[in-house]
């Protein structure tokens, strides 16, 4: 599973790079520039992926309070 996050955080980071919207106007829901929200949706994605890194790559003994100085 670490490896799936890290996968998923490489594409996020090159998903953000998002030069093709530069020069689109059309406007979401009649007042949304297309590029705020495609960073909506990528800001979206991110919370939701650090969220999966907390919940499948945090260690066990830092959330019960057992990680020593060097095991940081």
């Amino acid at each position: 599973m670490k490896y799936l996050i890290w996968f998923l955080i490489v594409v996020l980071v090159v998903l953000h790079q998002d030069y093709w919207q530069w020069n689109n106007a059309t406007l979401d829901f009649g007042f949304l520039p297309r590029a705020i929200s495609y960073h909506v949706g990528i800001s979206i994605a991110a919370a939701t992926l650090w969220l999966l890194a907390t919940k499948y790559c945090w260690p066990d003994a830092a959330i019960e309070g057992e990680l020593k100085e060097g095991d940081r």
